[in-house]
């Protein structure tokens, strides 16, 4: 159960300094050394091998009241984050297991066994568990069939389409026997990824004009659901192009997240009368009951190549705010990763 004690050990973790107005800046951040100290009585110290940045992140930057506590100034930030166990005081981890956890943002996390899921890097690639199988991936799942009641036959229109949870919503919409899916993205060779890999129907560049006459262009017999990550112009849009019964699944709206004023809500809710449509949104935690039956269906899928992902990888831990930023800026095409 226990391995020998840990001498004190020292690692990076990057903290917050103050609290970002607009666009995060890296005077907001500090990358520090930080002692580690070896795990107590049902705990284990892990030492991560790759982490996780992610849009929701930015909301945790703020002290606005929100769904989840922000980060604290001057403490280490969370994320998600898979590592190899070094030492484990803990019955059922061991050193040399591999576990899925919630600090992220450092180099080495001690924490309590119960709040570290351990994953098998034979199944899958140790990054696929923060992305493709892991939170994006059930993300994209329940948002999909249980917030949006997905069923055959479905006109599905995805925003935010090459994104980690966009693409996976996308794919699974077409598994699952969609009649079309259209995809919304931010260049033309993500686009050409959307139709060319993924597999979608159609898919558009929001930049090379308006989104409501390029989604009209895309689904001429409108959409049954729309899963939102972006917001803005392209929910206005699809409540414009939303059918009878229409299903808005609200997963994230990333075109405000840095927005000093709030954002105009869409000009044309009233159109929900006539179409009898429905916005919900959702947080992948209310969801967690999905888990086993996603990772079951899902699964194979991934392993088949069924279901493709991609990722984007940056590399060392003196690079995660870049990476961050990089995901607010739509740099990333599939999930954002940093390898340590």
């Amino acid at each position: 159960m226990s391995d020998a004690p840990t001498p004190p050990i020292t690692g990076r973790e990057w903290q917050l300094l103050s609290r970002p107005v607009g666009w995060p800046k890296p005077e907001d951040f500090a990358l520090v050394e930080a002692e580690v100290p070896a795990p107590a009585e049902g705990q284990v110290l892990v030492r991560n091998t790759y982490l996780s940045v992610d849009p929701y992140m930015r909301g945790r930057m703020s002290d606005a009241k929100s769904y989840v506590a922000p980060y604290e100034l001057g403490k280490a930030m969370q994320g998600g984050a898979v590592g190899e166990v070094v030492a484990s005081n803990a019955e059922g981890i061991a050193a040399g297991d591999h576990v899925l956890h919630f600090l992220g943002w450092r180099e080495y996390a001690v924490m309590d066994a119960k709040n570290a899921v351990k994953v098998d890097p034979e199944a899958a690639p140790l990054s696929a568990y923060l992305g493709v199988l892991g939170m994006t991936g059930l993300t994209a799942y329940a948002g999909l069939l249980r917030t949006a009641s997905f069923k055959e036959g479905d006109s599905v229109f995805v925003s935010g389409a090459a994104g980690a949870v966009g693409s996976q919503v996308g794919q699974l919409a077409k598994l699952k026997g969609a009649s079309r899916v259209i995809g919304s993205a931010g260049s033309d060779e993500k686009v050409r990824l959307l139709v060319e890999e993924y597999g979608f129907d159609a898919a558009f560049n929001y930049k090379n004009g308006p989104v409501s006459r390029q989604l009209r262009d895309a689904a001429p017999d409108g959409v049954d659901v729309y899963f939102d990550n972006v917001g803005g112009d392209h929910l206005e849009a699809a409540i414009g192009s939303l059918n009878r019964d229409g299903r808005i699944a609200i997963c994230g709206a990333i075109s405000v997240y840095n927005n000093t004023e709030p954002a105009p809500g869409p000009r044309n809710l009233a159109r929900l009368i006539q179409t009898r449509g429905r916005i919900e949104g959702f947080l992948v935690g209310d969801h967690y009951d999905l888990q086993p039956q996603f990772v079951q269906e899902v699964g194979p899928w991934v392993r088949s190549g069924e279901l493709k992902y991609r990722e984007t990888v940056v590399e060392g831990i003196e690079n995660n705010l870049e990476a961050f930023l990089g995901v607010l800026r739509g740099d990333n095409t599939g999930k954002m990763i940093v390898k340590l």
